[in-house]
């Protein structure tokens, strides 16, 4: 290689051609920048966090037996979280059962004495007195068959409260009891956040809230997994720290894989009034020292110029550079292997 090297540059330098010709032109897409009328952003760090919150209790004591989720789990609404044993409850529920079954043989019986009672009043064959006792014992023999049913229905609705189910669809983040813990009436058994409640709350200043508006769209970046994606401004916090006077701006996100309370994002918030700016496509966008470049094509060659991004556009950007014009291409693939002055062939567009 290195004999090779020696050998075109002492051809090149006595100008024979043909020898050491250039690499042929790099295959390159373009696209064409444009101008819209865009605010300019900021990053602001803000932290993830439940709008919605469930701090799941038993309704009913009892002895947990099993317990279905661990923190960290997703859940669909309806899905058990912890089954209470019921062997007492299924007993009593057994008893109740055949209570009930039993005051419907004794209300039958007085109700067949009644009717003969009043039959016989009727024809005047029984006293006043009998029937009045027959009608007192059919009676109270309904009451004791409804007070029978009410205590069996009880009973099977705790039998159900036995089995504590999530509210709605989302992530246990607290787990609090297991397997052979007492419950009490009221205890709490898990945490819940709501899958389709996510957040992220950033403070910014007050001189920022002019530029703010909810139900626009921001990029937002998960850091922890340099997850990129579009949130909507929902609501600005009614009240202002009373040291900072920083308020909170509430920033809705959609479901993702991976949610974990208080992890920190990334949002662009707008921090000026909207103006003509220049936007790029992301994948036009170049690395180099730490700043920003972009690769156009001049007369069949490649051409670096930096770029000055002032905002994020999800998969576009903005720049405020005045020699980004309206209609110049720039490479958007091929662009991570040119070098300034190479020659292009442009593929499409």
């Amino acid at each position: 290689m290195r004999l090779f090297l020696l050998v075109c540059f002492f051809f090149s330098s006595l100008a024979v051609t043909g020898y050491c010709q250039d690499p042929p032109p790099a295959k390159v897409r373009t696209a064409p920048i444009t101008k819209e009328q865009v605010s300019r952003n900021k990053p602001f760090l803000g932290i993830l966090y439940y709008d919605r919150l469930s701090k799941v209790s038993s309704e009913v004591a009892g002895l947990v037996e099993t317990i279905n989720v661990r923190s960290g789990d997703r859940v669909k609404k309806g899905e058990p979280l912890v089954q209470l044993n019921t062997d007492l409850l299924d007993q009593d529920i057994k008893l109740s059962t055949t209570r009930v079954k039993q005051k419907k043989l004794e209300n039958e019986l007085a109700q067949k004495n009644y009717d003969r009672q009043k039959s016989l009043l009727e024809n005047r064959g029984a006293s006043q007195k009998k029937y009045d006792d027959a009608q007192f014992a059919y009676n109270n023999s309904m009451m004791e068959q409804q007070a029978a049913q009410h205590i069996l229905a009880r009973l099977r609705l705790q039998q159900k409260k036995s089995l504590i189910t999530a509210p709605f669809d989302g992530i246990i983040l607290e787990k609090n009891v297991d397997s052979g813990d007492w419950v009490q009436q009221g205890g709490q058994v898990a945490v819940i956040g709501a899958s389709d409640a996510l957040f992220v709350k950033v403070p910014v200043g007050e001189t920022l809230l002019q530029f703010i508006q909810p139900g626009a769209e921001v990029e937002v970046v998960i850091n922890a997994f340099a997850q990129s994606l579009t949130g909507t401004i929902d609501t600005i916090d009614p009240r202002a720290d009373t040291k900072t006077k920083n308020v909170s701006i509430k920033i809705r996100i959609p479901v993702i894989a991976k949610s974990v309370e208080n992890l920190s994002a990334t949002v662009h918030l707008p921090i000026s009034n909207k103006q003509q700016l220049s936007i790029i496509p992301r994948d036009a966008l170049i690395k180099f020292k730490g700043k920003d470049f972009v690769y156009t094509v001049k007369e069949g060659k490649a051409g670096i110029l930096p770029v000055n991004i002032v905002t994020f556009l999800g998969d576009k950007v903005a720049a405020d550079n005045p020699y980004l014009a309206p209609g110049m291409p720039v490479v958007i693939e091929g662009n991570e292997r040119l070098r300034p002055d190479q020659p292009v062939t442009i593929i499409g567009e």
